[in-house]
């Protein structure tokens, strides 16, 4: 359990990161019909007018609904003015409200399965077609995905479709065509961030844990037992757990901060244990005195050593 001046920091790094007004796109696109599926686009600040590194990002936020993507756009802003084009992805997650019998109470619901991962499917096969219309001074030849907490997550996912059965709806015949991934404290490994609580217990949420009611694949109901419900789990856990995802092939870093009490560095750490069991190097970097929140603040250190990062990647 965090003690209090853990927390008062974290509150102190997240009041930080979100203070930074939303910073407008200059270009947005739709990939689907519902109001979530649109990307946001960052031309590059004073760049050349041809071959800028397009750099994708997924927003956090516990894949629940109050967390959109505005409040990365300063942190897509941040990456614009370091010569990056940027692709900001918006995608459907969870209701707003509701109850959740597992943890016995209501609240703000983790993701929709399976609307997140068809969108984040969605939006990267439809990018390469959007980008060339909205944002044509991006190389789609070096592209390098990112996301934070969750979003780190759906970037890890994003990056290892291929490696899914060839009967899953989200797989790719081949590896998609990306430079690399930029993870920023991912929820990289979804059995251990459950075991851990993460999010308040936001990765059973997601995938449909004890009480969530919808059958694999979102197609049907199951009994209301223990054991149906740990069946779901297990069945939708080997889907969508970049963990068991490996190896990809696609160079991949992870930024971590030590003292992060939302997504702790046990679950970055347990992902790249599980990349290396698999024969893969995964870069970890792991920053001192750094919390959550501060590798998508602008105004924090950290935030230029996740745009390094990219930029050993995309250049």
């Amino acid at each position: 359990m965090p003690d209090d001046a853990a927390v008062a920091r974290d509150a102190a790094e997240q009041d930080s990161a979100f203070a930074h007004p939303a910073v407008p796109p200059d270009a947005t696109a739709a990939y689907g019909a519902h109001a979530d599926q649109v990307i946001d686009f960052y031309a590059p600040r004073g760049a050349a007018d041809r071959g800028a590194p397009l750099v994708v990002v997924l927003h956090g936020g516990a894949w629940r609904a109050p967390y959109d993507r505005a409040h990365v756009s300063p942190f897509a802003d941040f990456l614009a003015r370091r010569g990056f084009a940027v692709a900001n992805v918006e995608y459907r997650r969870g209701a707003s409200g509701g109850l959740v019998p597992a943890q016995g109470g209501a609240g703000p619901l983790a993701g929709r399965w399976p609307d997140t991962l068809d969108d984040v499917a969605a939006a990267l096969d439809a990018l390469p077609g959007l980008v060339r219309a909205a944002l044509p001074v991006a190389d789609p030849h070096r592209v390098v995905l990112t996301g934070h907490s969750a979003g780190g997550h759906l970037a890890l996912w994003a990056a290892a479709r291929h490696v899914l059965p060839e009967s899953s709806p989200w797989h790719l015949a081949r590896p998609a065509p990306l430079r690399g991934v930029v993870a920023l404290a991912p929820i990289g490994d979804l059995r251990v961030a459950d075991e851990l609580g993460v999010c308040s217990g936001a990765v059973r949420q997601f995938l449909g844990g004890a009480g969530a009611g919808a059958g694999p694949m979102g197609s049907g109901a199951v009994g209301s037992g223990v054991d149906d419900a740990e069946v779901l789990f297990e069945e939708r856990l080997a889907q969508a757990d970049p963990a068991v995802l490996l190896p990809t092939g696609i160079a991949t870093a992870v930024v971590q901060g030590r003292t992060d009490i939302v997504v702790p560095q046990a679950v970055s750490e347990a992902y790249a244990d599980a990349a290396a069991k698999a024969g893969e190097v995964v870069g970890l970097t792991l920053l001192e005195d750094v919390g959550h929140f501060p590798l998508i603040d602008p105004a924090a250190d950290a935030c230029a050593v996740v745009a390094e990062e990219i930029a050993q990647l995309a250049f």
